[in-house]
Formats: C-alpha cells, structure tokens, sequence
C-alpha cells in the first residue's frame, strides 16, 4: 500500500522496487503484512464490495482488497506507482479486477463505492475526509491509516484537549472508532510520528443540517475554544461580520420575495424577510450593528450558553445553539 503517514523532511528520496518515493506526495510504503492483514480484518469486506483505495502505491494492500472484494477502484497520483502496479498485476485474474486511476483524489470525481481502505498521506487527510463524507452515494464505512494525532482529532470528544473543529464537524456527518495504532517502523521509509487506522461510518441519513451553516457557527467558536461564548459573540468584530451577514441575507430574501411577487400587484407585503428592515447603519455603534447585539445576547439568555466555553460543547449543544441563532435571523454562511 502507498500514500501515508506524515511526510518526513529528511531526505527527498527513498528507493523502492526500483521507484524513487517522493516525501512531497507523502510517500511511505506499508511494509508490515501484520498491519495489512490487520486492516482488511477490520473492514470486514464481503465479496459484494466495491472498495475504494487511496494511494495503493506497488501494491501491497491492494492485493489483499482483491482477495475479498468484487471490485477495488484503486486512485493513484503517481505515473510511476501506476507503472508498478499494472505491471504487477499484468495478466492475471486480480488484475481483471481493479479500475486503476491514474489522477490527484482530490481533483477526480469518484465513481461508485461502498467501502473505502486506504493509507492516505496526511496532507490531505482533512479536506479526503470530507470529501468522502461529501459522496453523494452513501458508503458503509471508510477504514482509514493517518498521522496519530489526526487520528485523535478526529475522536476527540468535548473537554480533550485536542477537541476542535475537525471533531465536531468529523462527528456531525459519521460515526468515528480509533480502531489500532501503527508504529512508524511498519513504513518504508519510517515517517517521523506513528500513525493510527481509524472507521469512519457515515451517518443515514445525514443529519438535516445545512453545513455551510453549521461549519461557520463551529469556525467562530473554535476561534476561541477557551473562551466563554459571551466573550466570543460580544466582540465588535465579530458582532460586525454577523451584521454583514444579516444585511446581506436580508437583501437576498427581499430580492426572492421582490421576484416571486413579479412585481406587480398591491405590494407584498408580510413575508417574513422581504419586508425586514434595511438599517445601513453599519458601522459605529447604532443601527444594524446595535439590533445584532441585542439579538446576540437574546440568544446567549435564552440558551443559557453565555457562561459556557466551545471546548466543551457537544452536538446537541451546537445544533441548539444554530437553531436559537437561525430563529432570531442570524446566520453563518459566508463567516
């Protein structure tokens, strides 16, 4: 298996089966056939599956996904380790089995899966993460080796001192397991940190969240994770983005309502936006930005949260907190 751990920085290169790896694409090969075998334990594959791999590099986990799937859609960025892999899997039944890739994850649409096993290089373990979340076929789970203490984020739960943004959006969308560590000995060249195989399982349905929503409430909080949500919301800067946010949410439901009236008729008036308020008065300390004040702390009253900090919020804490928000008309997209 290719892809990875953490990139090391100390030399560029490493010779393997004949191919230089490249620490920028975060080369490190699995090495250790007792954390393969391991890995596709866990992922309890059925012969029915259509596994995705990211990264197979030469090809060591992904003969094993061929032993137990029907399919392996392998996705791989480097021409050389595309090379490697067809020629090792030239003229055989296995070969006939796998879709090869030649293109950068992050870049491809993928095609259909419903299992993901991949050792994926920690520089885009975040934004894969949520690009596999974002799939628009639901999968049953992704089986996953990253960096430790990515590994960590993703698990955290309220009051650790890793929990962030990540573990709070990470575990909105899925269900997430440490299931083993990995020492860095079992790659070839060694990273510098260890790493961990953790199980995604995407929840089903997804939440009825909008995200934009949700990820823009969670960045502003994490901002300052230590600090109580009072001092965090009743900043100036703050209060004046969240204005800036209402105004133009509110020109937006006022142009909707403007068009759905095709302007004609009597007026349209009611309509909960499109008849609100167009205060100016950004800036200073009157007009909008005083009414988002006022809202802000009618928020912070109402859900007693004025006196919490971020770093122990849980789920349910922050979708009361967005839907108290959402409720007054304030809102996060764009924040």
């Amino acid at each position: 298996a290719g892809g990875g751990a953490a990139a090391s920085s100390s030399a560029p290169y490493h010779r393997h089966v004949g191919v230089q790896l490249q620490h920028s694409l975060g080369q490190h090969l699995l090495k250790n056939p007792l954390v393969t075998a391991a890995m596709i334990e866990k992922a309890s594959i059925k012969s029915t599956d259509v596994v995705l791999e990211i990264g197979p590099g030469t090809g060591n986990l992904t003969l094993k996904l061929l032993e137990a799937a029907k399919k392996v859609v392998a996705v791989e960025h480097d021409g050389r380790m595309v090379v490697e892999l067809q020629k090792r899997l030239h003229g055989t039944a296995e070969g006939r089995r796998l879709q090869l890739i030649h293109a950068d994850v992050m870049k491809v649409e993928l095609p259909f899966f419903n299992l993901c096993v991949a050792n994926i290089p920690y520089q885009i373990s975040s934004p894969l993460v949520f690009k596999l979340l974002a799939h628009p076929q639901r999968f049953r789970c992704a089986l996953l080796m990253v960096q430790r203490e990515f590994a960590q984020r993703l698990c955290a739960k309220p009051g650790d001192e890793l929990y962030c943004r990540l573990s709070v959006n990470t575990q909105l969308l899925a269900k997430v397991d440490h299931l083993m560590k990995v020492s860095k000995n079992s790659f070839r060249p060694p990273p510098k940190v260890d790493s961990s195989v953790v199980r995604i399982e995407p929840r089903n349905p997804p939440p009825p969240v909008d995200f934009v929503e949700w990820d823009g409430l969670v960045r502003l909080c994490f901002n300052r994770k230590n600090k109580t949500l009072g001092a965090v919301f009743r900043q100036k800067p703050l209060l004046q983005l969240l204005a800036d946010n209402l105004k133009t949410h509110r020109a937006l439901v006022g142009a909707m309502a403007g068009g759905m009236a095709g302007g004609g008729g009597e007026g349209s008036s009611g309509g909960d936006g499109g008849a609100a308020p167009m205060e100016t008065g950004g800036g200073g300390g009157g007009g909008l930005l005083a009414e988002v004040g006022e809202l802000v702390e009618q928020v912070l009253e109402e859900t007693g949260f004025a006196e919490e900090r971020t770093a122990k919020l849980d789920q349910d804490d922050f979708l009361r907190l967005l839907a108290a928000f959402n409720a007054v008309g304030i809102h996060f997209a764009g924040c």
